[in-house]
């Protein structure tokens, strides 16, 4: 039987719309999981391109973490369709470059689709921007190119791929469209975490106070008007320079859904800052990846939903850990910003022990185990297998796991320990994390909400490398190295995502 990236388009899609038919992602069956053809299923029947991909690109050694010869960001993280995207770029020597745009997804294997291109535009050096209260960097470059965001973009992430005239080199500007539909699942973006650790241009993220290069304490503020620059831990990966964290922990999830025809669609940290009332047009809200920094009224927003019967699965590691302060600016148009206020969750002598500079929080900010099910806990990072111990439960429907089965390396960089004490609140998997700095204990928790929704959570940064390995996808390696698509973690997702689905149904 062949796989999608083997079917013609035609094939896939009859497959996405037939009653019973089957797909397949990573030599896995899976189930179709659209009556219908959804706008998920339709966008990923057109054809697909893996130019999306960058060919050259480069990191500056001197600032260790910007591609000078070409480097953009967008005036707004997340759009509606019909409202003004304007990019910004620098090229340094002056050159002429294009853009092309594209929707990442499944398109048949590809992972995207090109919407538009624009070029020959003409290009300049930027300025530096100059080093404001609490570090903060604020870029004002002229623009590059403005347009309007068309009426027939459906939600995602989209990626401009930026490539400069003189000698070809490459990086990424990156956004999403949200809507404003009535769907089943809501993929949340982690952008928040992406601009905590963006080092642009060189040394200013959440981390740097211009004296030590992890810190962990307040008054440092960065800007999201600014380029992402090459991702600063665990990979050397200069070729996703401008996306962010979206390749190295989001894109598997995202194209192992779109593969299924799931009705997904796409949202920014920021629209859970903003818009509480929005999480209730879905079924399911999925946290995805490494998602790190939430606001006090992120926290309350996704705690209300709950209550109002909405699904959650924190697909995700270190999860609500870090409290920021969110600030929408009048000028320029789009910008945020965001400080370090606190760490969710009681005072722990050890972390305060390892990052002195904690000591300067508050620490009055709530227990992020009463949302998520369980916490990050000392020693935080560090790596095991996602080990079974509840092989009776739902979400172990079809997997074949039996206590004490585990799935390879599956927990890292980042997980959850010290679970709720919530009522009906159950350990799904639990295993002793291992790294140079100690070892801990990660749960994966399932509880109860008051109208028969529930809250799942994975506990791991790195549960979209059980699901798929698209075009580009780099394994991350931290104590355990993950072992790729899993058939096991590919049925947990589909039982806990379906689930979902046929709430209120």
């Amino acid at each position: 039987m062949n796989s999608p990236d083997k079917l013609s388009r035609r094939d896939w899609l009859k497959q996405v719309t037939a009653g019973g038919a089957i797909a397949f992602v990573g030599g896995c069956a899976l189930s179709r999981q659209n009556d219908g053809l959804n706008i998920i299923a339709r966008e990923n029947a057109r054809p697909g391109t893996c130019d999306w991909m960058l060919n050259r690109t480069g990191i500056d050694p001197k600032a260790k973490y910007r591609c000078p010869w070409i480097e953009g960001y967008c005036s707004r993280p997340v759009v509606r369709p019909g409202d003004t995207q304007t990019i910004h770029v620098s090229t340094n020597p002056a050159s002429s470059y294009t853009i092309d745009i594209y929707r990442m997804g499944y398109y048949a294997g590809a992972g995207a689709r090109r919407v538009r291109s624009f070029g020959t535009l003409r290009g300049r050096v930027q300025p530096d921007p100059p080093i404001g209260e609490r570090r903060l960097r604020v870029c004002e470059w002229a623009p590059g190119v403005s347009f309007q965001i068309p009426r027939d973009w459906i939600s995602g992430v989209y990626l401009g791929k930026l490539t400069e005239s003189r000698e070809g080199w490459q990086s990424y500007v990156i956004f999403i469209v949200r809507d404003d539909r009535r769907a089943d699942l809501m993929f949340q973006c982690s952008d928040t975490t992406w601009q905590a650790y963006n080092r642009w241009p060189s040394q200013f993220s959440l981390y740097d106070d211009g004296q030590k290069v992890w810190y962990w304490g307040p008054d440092v503020e960065v800007s999201f008007h600014r380029p992402y620059g090459k991702y600063c831990q665990i990979l050397d990966a200069p070729l996703s320079t401008g996306s962010g964290e979206w390749f190295l922990w989001e894109f598997p999830m995202a194209f192992w859904m779109e593969s299924l025809g799931y009705d997904v669609t796409y949202v920014s940290n920021l629209d859970t800052h903003t818009d509480p009332k929005g999480l209730l047009r879905v079924k399911g809200f999925l946290s995805v990846g490494h998602d790190e920094y939430y606001s006090t009224q992120m926290f309350n927003n996704l705690r209300w939903a709950i209550e109002n019967g909405l699904n959650i699965a924190f697909l995700s590691g270190n999860t609500c850990c870090g409290r920021v302060e969110l600030k929408r600016h009048s000028a320029p148009p789009g910008h945020w910003s965001m400080e370090r206020m606190d760490r969710f969750g009681p005072r722990d002598p050890r972390e305060v022990k390892d990052f002195p500079e904690m000591d300067r929080f508050p620490w009055n900010s709530p227990n992020e185990n009463v949302l998520i099910g369980a916490r990050s806990t000392m020693p935080v990072t560090g790596g095991a297998d996602w080990t079974c111990v509840a092989p009776d439960h739902w979400i172990f429907a079809g997997t074949g796991m039996k206590k004490g089965d585990g799935i390879p390396g599956l927990v890292g960089w980042e997980w959850h320990g010290d679970p709720a004490e919530i009522p009906g609140l159950e350990i799904v998997a639990s295993g002793t994390t291992k790294s140079p700095r100690g070892e801990g204990k990660f749960t994966a928790t399932v509880y109860p909400g008051p109208k028969g929704n529930f809250v799942f959570n994975a506990s791991s940064c790195w549960w979209g490398d059980g699901l798929s390995a698209p075009p580009g996808y780099v394994k991350p390696t931290a104590y355990t190295t993950p072992q790729g698509p899993d058939t096991r973690a590919q049925q947990i997702t589909r039982n806990v995502l379906d689930r979902m689905r046929r709430a209120g149904a």
